[in-house]
């Protein structure tokens, strides 16, 4: 093998350098929460979170965490100049009401048509944890995913069709893996990016749907 796979810092890195200033943005746990603090200082970004803030920033600094500031994976966070708290309910009229520009969620399973499983994988003894997924895949201007290209034990997560439970119907415009960036478009699967000393026909190989070989740039 002779290239590095990204870390989850930097996927989340990676990901914060698309999010446009002045962006709504909803991040889902795990990952996603990570790119709180790779967010550009010259951009205004307004962070979502489906428990009832808006406006928040990264991690305090340890011995400044408050209680009430938390994201909803029970993280704490900080709030910005203007941030704000509202009710449950309101947070979920925001994202179900199209108001959030971009969603960043995890992933099971992609389809190559953008279908979208990260809920459940169906096993008699997995905990589901819907949360707000559904609501954001489906809600979201844009949904963008991170999640490492394959399982612990070699399987691919980016498919012809899904297997595990679905979130959300053709709802994913780009993937954010540990080994590239992929486009979802209707002409299929467009890898942008790839990472450095990985050839184009080992990530097809890591991957069960067809790629289409757009890349211009590796990182």
């Amino acid at each position: 093998m002779n290239y590095q796979k990204l870390t989850r810092d930097q996927i989340a890195a990676r990901v914060a350098q698309d999010i446009p200033d002045g962006s709504y943005v909803n991040l889902g746990i795990g990952v996603p929460t990570r790119i709180a603090k790779y967010l550009p200082k010259n951009k205004e970004i307004f962070l979502h979170s489906e428990n009832g803030l808006l406006g928040f920033g990264s991690s305090p600094k340890a011995g400044d965490e408050d209680d009430d500031l938390i994201n909803a994976g029970k993280e704490f966070v900080t709030m910005l100049t203007g941030g704000c708290y509202f009710h449950h309910g309101d947070s979920f009229a925001m994202m179900r009401g199209g108001h959030l520009d971009i969603c960043v969620l995890g992933a099971f399973q992609i389809a190559e048509n953008g279908d979208l499983a990260n809920w459940h994988t169906g096993a008699s003894d997995a905990i589901p944890a819907v949360g707000g997924a559904m609501d954001l895949a489906v809600g979201a201007k844009k949904v963008f995913v991170t999640t490492e290209h394959i399982t612990k034990t070699g399987e691919a997560k980016i498919v012809k069709q899904l297997s595990y439970p679905l979130t959300g119907k053709q709802c994913v415009d780009r993937i954010y893996t540990d080994l590239c960036v992929i486009d979802i478009t209707e002409n299929g699967l467009n890898v942008i990016e790839i990472v450095k000393g990985l050839q184009f026909n080992e990530l097809q190989k890591l991957t069960q749907a067809p790629l289409n070989n757009c890349i211009s740039d590796v990182f």
